[in-house]
Parts: structure tokens; sequence; C-alpha cells
């Protein structure tokens, strides 16, 4: 046994739960036995001193939660590094266990200003198994990402930063335990994936132990490692014969009554004897960095810091606010600056650009974009900036350049253009050249994404959201409005068209829109044409007679007879010139001068001529139909719309008709402010806005 203690316990006479910071003090307020707490408290000490050496420092009447010592601070070697709670109930306790520390011959650190830590709740040391000493710290519920590197700093230690996701798991030490010869036991469902995945590369999955909830529920994790003595509230048959096989004694001492309150074993000690030999002279550098945000806008009534918020925290980083400067009227922005942090580069990059989607712009000092080449004809490198819809500038050598042919999903190609000026375009990853130079990374990309106006009334469908059947009339109203003011600027408008607008009756109002000059192209796939001709030769779609609503005898086998006809002409346009078909929306097309694009897929039957059954010239064909688009006009055609929206820069005004809610929220959640969602029948809407077209031109 060590002369110096090695562990840290309070007497609990003053424990009890007098309000409510953990899930599991949640209905437990004034209801802790406390001669039950003391019994099992003293049983514990009992066994621990058998042990080791143990100290005891006293309690206070107003700190309930003090007797969970291993809460107060992290020490290595003769160095106490204080906690900085989060919740202000424990934060008297600081100052108490500070104390005790400095008359114990303890070097006390100062406590993390702003910056939440809570000591070895968070912090558990491995020694043992490990060429490095290795510090398992958790972040998100308690203690922040940001005290990580602060530790790692002070203690020049390697940190590895796991992120819990399960409130009840508030604490790393309530579903985590280094063991020794660098073996791990936890509880994975209390972490994220990208924690999960931190674990399994730095221990082999033979050294690793998953406990089931049943075990975790009650605590088993929150256990004291003592040598190879496993000390815990509870442990299940088949848990105990696992760390039997590896070597371990388990002692099972019940703490039931400190649960009441969120803490088992291991919450009532604190390792206060544990030394690391040196990481050697060079300096341990963190993996967690950091950057600065701004926000501009309706901030609060738009609900846009929660999403900051949430989306940072999803991606496994925080946010924290640094300067916020609230608008004193409801039409006035508000700003914001914010610090984002997160646990590595490549997370703060992932983030950076999700926060960029939704307006934040990077606020440190500019640099210029990290441009990598190509070295692979089809691949970028591993780092590329994948792109927006919003408009998007990168800087080179000191100066903005816009991206020329913005879309999403893609990459920035920076080359050299005329007068040797760097130019900027958006490129698939399929078209990649050796030699190319991308952007990668975040740093020196800027987006410009334009903030929505709350209570603006000027045409619903201008901005982001979903209008339902009892406001069909009124939005079909505007957007007739709108379509007219398009095309008396000589603007375009794109229809995006499934075969449901031949089904439900509304070919005859599609065909009247496009005959009047509201569409100056059409993107859809095999069936509509089909379907549509299938009708103007036969009468039926599908073999439905649509004016009975009723199978026709043969039927089947109309719109193969269509296809048929249509590839015996050599092409839609020339079965139009031969008299062979003589009305429909794609008539309309040919008679009209309207360009169209058929983007095939293995469902076809046929396909007729026309279709592209290459899947890169259908996209290419797509592309080049939507540039200098003014509107959209999505009707019933979930694939085909989505694949169109992909391409659409910001600044488009998108408009989704479908009976499917789901297919409208699709397109509503690509972020654009100027698209808008009409669920209703797709015949219904053409109906309506053939009527109202029809008389805006009479």
């Amino acid at each position: 046994m060590s002369s110096r203690s090695q562990i840290l316990m309070c007497h609990p006479a003053h424990f009890d739960v007098q309000y409510v910071i953990n899930p599991w003090m949640e209905g437990h307020v004034g209801r802790v036995r406390k001669d039950v707490a003391l019994e099992q408290w003293d049983h514990l000490f009992s066994v621990v001193s058998q042990l080791v050496r143990v100290a005891v420092i006293e309690g206070s009447e107003d700190l309930p939660d003090m007797c969970f010592t291993a809460n107060a601070g992290f020490i290595l070697g003769n160095r106490f590094v204080p906690s900085t709670f989060r919740f202000y109930q424990r934060q008297p306790e600081i100052p108490l266990f500070s104390s005790w520390f400095d008359d114990a011959g303890f070097d006390v650190d100062d406590a993390m200003a702003d910056t939440p830590f809570e000591g070895e709740g968070d912090a558990l040391l491995q020694l043992d198994g490990n060429p490095t000493p290795v510090l398992w710290a958790g972040y998100s519920v308690r203690s922040s990402l940001e005290s990580h590197r602060e530790i790692n700093q002070r203690l020049q230690i390697d940190v590895v930063s796991l992120r819990l996701v399960d409130e009840r798991f508030y604490h790393l030490d309530t579903c985590f335990v280094p063991l020794g010869d660098g073996r791990v036991m936890y509880y994975p469902a209390a972490f994220d994936e990208m924690s999960l995945k931190q674990i399994r590369q730095r221990v082999p999955g033979d050294q690793r132990l998953e406990v089931g909830e049943s075990d975790a529920m009650r605590f088993a994790c929150n256990a004291l490692l003592l040598d190879h003595t496993l000390i815990t509230n509870h442990a299940s048959d088949r848990l105990i014969r696992q760390l039997s096989d590896w070597g371990y004694e388990t002692i099972v001492t019940p703490v039931d009554e400190f649960i009441l309150a969120g803490g088992a074993v291991k919450c009532l000690c604190l390792i206060i004897d544990q030394h690391a030999n040196p990481v050697g002279t060079g300096h341990v550098e963190s993996p967690i960095r950091s950057t600065h945000v701004e926000l501009h806008g309706h901030l609060l009534d738009s609900g846009l810091i929660n999403r900051i918020f949430d989306s940072t925290n999803d991606a496994g980083g925080e946010a924290k606010v640094e300067q916020l400067t609230i608008a004193q009227r409801h039409d006035q922005p508000s700003t914001a600056q914010l610090r984002i942090i997160a646990p590595s580069a490549d997370r703060l990059d992932m983030i950076i650009n999700r926060l960029m989607l939704l307006g934040a712009r990077p606020s440190d000092e500019p640099q210029d974009a990290r441009l990598e080449p190509v070295t692979k004809d089809g691949v970028a490198p591993n780092e590329f900036y994948s792109t927006t819809i919003y408009p998007t500038e990168v800087r080179c050598e000191g100066n903005w350049i816009p991206v020329d042919r913005q879309r999403m999903d893609a990459v920035i190609v920076v080359e050299m253009g005329h007068r040797d000026q760097s130019m900027a375009r958006c490129r698939l990853i399929r078209d990649l050249r050796i030699g190319q130079r991308i952007v990668c990374g975040v740093d020196g990309v800027r987006v410009n994404r334009p903030m929505a106006k709350l209570g603006d009334k000027e045409f619903s469908f201008m901005s982001a959201g979903v209008s339902t059947e009892r406001r069909v009339e009124l939005a079909v109203q505007e957007l007739a409005w709108e379509m007219r003011r398009i095309k008396n600027r000589g603007g375009r408008i794109v229809c995006v068209a499934g075969p449901v607008v031949v089904h439900t009756g509304g070919a005859a109002y599609l065909s009247q829109i496009i005959r009047l000059g509201y569409v100056q192209a059409l993107l859809t796939g095999n069936a509509l044409p089909v379907h549509d001709i299938e009708y103007n030769l036969f009468g039926t779609s599908l073999g439905v007679d649509l004016r009975r609503g009723v199978g026709v005898h043969g039927g089947h086998q109309h719109h193969i007879r269509a296809i048929n006809l249509v590839r015996g002409a050599g092409s839609i346009r020339e079965a139009v010139e031969q008299g062979l078909i003589t009305g429909g929306i794609m008539y309309e097309c040919v008679r009209n001068g309207v360009d169209y694009v058929l983007a095939g897929s293995i469902r076809d039957d046929g396909p007729l001529p026309d279709t592209f059954m290459d899947l890169t010239q259908a996209q290419a064909a797509y592309a080049a139909a939507i540039e200098k688009t003014d509107m959209i006009l999505m009707l019933a055609s979930m694939l085909h719309a989505i694949g169109t929206g992909n391409m659409t820069p910001a600044g488009v005004r998108l408009v989704c008709v479908d009976i499917t809610p789901s297919v409208v929220t699709k397109l509503a959640d690509r972020g654009s402010i100027e698209s808008t969602g009409i669920v209703t029948d797709v015949g219904l809407f053409l109906n309506l806005l053939a009527r109202r077209l029809s008389q805006s031109d009479a």
C-alpha cells in the first residue's frame, strides 16, 4: 500500500437530491434515504481502504453533491487542475477542493475560465499497455471540447475526445472504464459514431469489452479500478466472467442510493495518486481546432441560432457565442459572432461547410483557398470542398473570385484565364482531369447566402415552404402572375414533369400552357412522352380510358404500339411532322419550338429514340437546359425534380407540385429561400394554372 493517499472521498453527511441537473435526479428531489446512503458509503470506504490509502474531505451543508469527489478536478503527478462546473449549484465546491489540495501540498492550477470541465468525471487516464499515457476525455453534455485542448496544453498529454450523446450518461466515467494492459470497457450507445471509431482505432477488438444496456443502466461502468480489482455498484454474471477471463476480480458493492443523484462508485472516488512517464521533450499538439463565424439577420425569431447550435453539435463540434447584438425592432437584423470548436481540422471544415449553408460566414482573417491537384481522372483530392446552390467566391492571391456555373454537389476548379487572371468554376467530379487544381477545405471560401426576411408578404411561393390544398388557388394566382412577368421580359421557364401529369388528366392543360408560351424547356423521362403519345393515338394512358376511368380491352398494348410508331418514324419530331402525332404535350413542344430532354431508366420500355439512356449524357443535357433559367416548375416527378434541383443554383424560382407531402418537402429542404411546395393533385393544379394564364393573356 502506498504511503501517500491514492483516493479522495467525501463523507456524505449532507448528501441529498435538492435540484435536477441530470435525468437521474428527475422525480427524486427530497427522496434520498440518508441512513441507507451513509451505510452504503461506509461499506464502499471499507472496501477501498483495504486496497489503498483513502483521504476524506469534509463536505458542506449547502453542497449535497460534494460527495461525488471524482468531479472535483484532475490530478497528474503533483498537479491539480480544478473543475469548472457547468451548473451553478456545484460551483461553490471548487474553492473547497482547491484549498484541500493546496494544504495537501499539490500545485493547484487556476480553474478554466468560461470553459466547463468536470474533472475526473470526464477525464480518465490510461497508462498500462500504451507507449505513452492516454487521457480519454468526454464532452458535449457537461465538459466542453475546448477544455480538452486546455488540458492538452497544460499537461502535455495525449487527449482522446469522446462525444457523449445520451444525457443519462452525462460524464465519461458513467459509461467508460480504462483497464490495464490497454484494454477498455464501455457502453457503446452512450457515444456517437465518430467517437466509437476513435475507440476502435486505438483499441484492438480483442481488447475491448462492450457492456450491455442492463449493466450500463445500473452503472456497471462507473467503476473504480485498483490494480486488477474492479469495484462497481453492479455487474451481471456474464460481465464478471468476461472480466475474470482478463484476470480481473470484480467486487460488487451497491451504492444505489447515490444513483438517485446520478452517481455510483467511481463518482464517489477521486484518484489523487496517478503518475505518467514523461511523454518526451516534443510538443504534444491537440488535434482540436477552432475558428470564428458571423451571423446577420433575424437570428432569434427565425430560430437560426438554434439551427447553428444543432448543426454544430450533430457534427461533433461546439458553438460558443462570443458577441450577440439583438435588434430593437422586428424589421432590423441582429448580429452574432460565434467560436466554432471541432475535434479535428477535417471535422471543423465539415462543420463550417454546413454552417455556411445556413448563412454563417467565417470572420477570421481570410486566407487564400488551398488548392490541390487532381492525380487521377475523375477523382478529386480527399479534402475537396463540396459546393452548394449559393453564389460562392474563392480567394486566390488575395483576391475574391466568383465561382462560375454554380451548382451543388460539385467541386471548384481554379484555372488561369484571360490575362493570367485566376478563374474558378464548378465541375462534376467525373469531369476532373489530372493536373487541375481543386479547392480543398473551407479556408478562402465565401458563400453568399441571402437571408430570408420575416413577415415578407410578397408572393409566398418565393420563400421556402409548403402550401396546403386550402391555399392552392391563391398559390396558383401568385404563380401565374410571376410566370407572366417572366414571359413579358423574355425570361425562361423550365417544366420538369412526370407521367402522373397524363394519368391525372393534366396533359391537355400542360399542352395549353406550352401553347401559350409559358414553357421554354421540358425535362422528363421516357414515360411521360410515351403515355402522352398513347393518349393522343388511342385515348388511353397505360391502357385506361381517362374519360371513363376504366381499362380498355387490349389496352395494355397501347404504350408499346405508341413507342413502336415513334421508333418507326425516327423521332418524336418526325412523327409530329409526318402527321402521326396530332396533339398533346410533345406535339405542342415540337410545334412551339420548346426544347425537351428525356432521361431514361432501367424500367423503360422501348425506349423512345429521343430518350438518353446514358446517364452522363442525360445529366449534361438537363444541366444545359436549365442554364439562365428564371423558374423551374416541377410536376409530380420526385426523381427528376430532385435531380434537377441539385443542378440548380440559388436565385432560380423552384415550384414543386405533388400530392405527396414528402416529395414537396424534399425540395424545400434544399435550403433555397426561392423555393416552395404545393401539395395537391397535379391535374387539378394544371387546370387552375392554365385557366389563370389564359385569362391573363386574354
